[in-house]
């Protein structure tokens, strides 16, 4: 179970069996503000490095304690360069699917909310474009992002938990997955 090997702004992890659990300390996150500029890089983040194309997938959930508290797949070039995809608790107080791609600065993009505390996510790489889906029953998946980043071959990727407004947190992510695979089609995550 233990895919990663390294940390930005290290923290508590548990594992057992196929669950890990990372916890989250308060106001942490990863967000470039696109309005000021203002830079919040502190939230923890396990990660690997990894060459090419790859396939990330976990069966994620958490506490919902505070907007915006997540449990989340990164990848990452650099500070100012990365992605990641999240299931948090929004500003309108939903279970959404929350994307997040930064070339410089953050963009923002709540996606669907869903009925559930708990979702898979996925992450693909294939050469410089990346797609990012979510599954409620790990089966089907549902494309919510497909874009471009300025990348090398080598990337971090890996899992953060994170509580930009909040005293804090723990993420569950279990049956994670990492795969070296190129998708016949990544915008149908397959």
């Amino acid at each position: 179970m233990n895919l990663f090997n390294k940390w930005l702004n290290e923290a508590d992890i548990t594992t057992k069996d196929n669950l890990v659990q990372l916890s989250a300390p308060s106001k942490s996150d990863f967000f470039i503000n696109p309005a000021n500029g203002e830079r919040q890089l502190n939230a923890p983040f396990l990660y690997t490095d990894i060459q090419g194309d790859f396939v990330l997938r976990s069966k994620v959930s958490h506490q919902f304690l505070s907007t915006y508290d997540a449990a989340v797949l990164m990848v990452m070039e650099s500070e100012t360069i990365w992605a990641k995809l999240c299931l948090e608790l929004t500003d309108y107080h939903t279970y959404s699917i929350v994307s997040v791609v930064t070339n410089g600065v953050s963009d923002d993009a709540n996606g669907p909310s869903i009925p559930n505390k708990s979702a898979w996510l996925q992450m693909a790489r294939k050469g410089n474009t990346f797609a990012l889906h979510y599954s409620l029953d790990g089966e089907t998946f549902q494309m919510i992002r497909y874009f471009r980043l300025p990348v090398s071959d080598t990337v971090k990727v890996g899992i953060v938990s994170q509580s930009p407004t909040g005293e804090g947190l723990t993420s569950d992510f279990a049956f994670l997955q990492l795969e070296r695979m190129t998708l016949r089609d990544i915008r149908a995550g397959k």
